[in-house]
């Protein structure tokens, strides 16, 4: 069974969902670059003041860096049965980093959904500041439009789902990190025994059946 795996998606494809469903099912460590980073800062490891250094300067943290700590991440004894990279590698270069350095996948997972109805889903978010509630202008809409059903305050739309900052997030996935799916179904077509499995589904169905699909993937390896 295939248990080191990375999951590929455009924001709002529903792969925080997902990732959630996998670490819960199979018992698996989520890794998050962004969670990594802060343990190793506050831990004040050598890598960790590395990155310090960067992050209080402004700077993004030099690839090299992140390989480097998510290699000591996966070595770690919570990832013996596996683990699941989230939000990593972004680029290219990241994944040819990865392979370089023997971090070695088993699966890589591409949820695919058009970017109009990422666009859709995002966009009709609504946010009850106070409360954190959600809701959604056309899935789970407020029973009065715009208003919060408890208190009846306002709703707001997070800076992160105005269309504009969709469609720019959206375009740096396309340049950076959408090529990643070319770079590791061609790697698996060449079949060397260190290349992951490569599979893209179609991310528009309810996350039950999504959840489905990615069990039953999984479970066949």
């Amino acid at each position: 069974m295939f248990m080191k795996i990375i999951l590929l998606g455009a924001p709002g494809a529903g792969k925080g969902t997902q990732a959630t469903f996998l670490k819960e099912t199979f018992n698996i460590p989520q890794i998050s670059t962004g969670d990594m980073l802060r343990s190793a800062v506050e831990a004040g490891s050598d890598l960790g003041k590395k990155a310090k250094a960067f992050m209080e300067s402004g700077q993004l943290v030099p690839d090299q860096l992140i390989i480097d700590l998510v290699a000591l991440r996966v070595d770690q004894a919570d990832c013996d049965n596996g683990f699941l990279l989230d939000g990593f590698p972004r680029t290219i270069p990241q994944a040819e980093a990865m392979k370089e350095a023997k971090i070695n996948i088993d699966l890589v997972i591409e949820i695919k959904v058009p970017d109009q109805i990422i666009i859709e889903r995002l966009s009709g978010r609504r946010i009850h500041k106070a409360s954190g509630r959600i809701y959604h202008t056309k899935y789970n809409p407020p029973k009065i439009e715009g208003l919060d059903d408890e208190t009846g305050e306002p709703l707001i739309i997070r800076v992160d789902d105005a269309k504009e900052t969709i469609m720019k997030r959206l375009e740096t996935y396309h340049q950076e990190t959408e090529p990643l799916a070319k770079f590791y179904s061609s790697w698996e077509s060449h079949s060397s025994i260190e290349s992951p499995k490569f599979v893209s589904i179609d991310g528009t169905g309810s996350s039950n059946d999504i959840n489905a699909l990615l069990s039953k993937i999984i479970s066949k390896q």
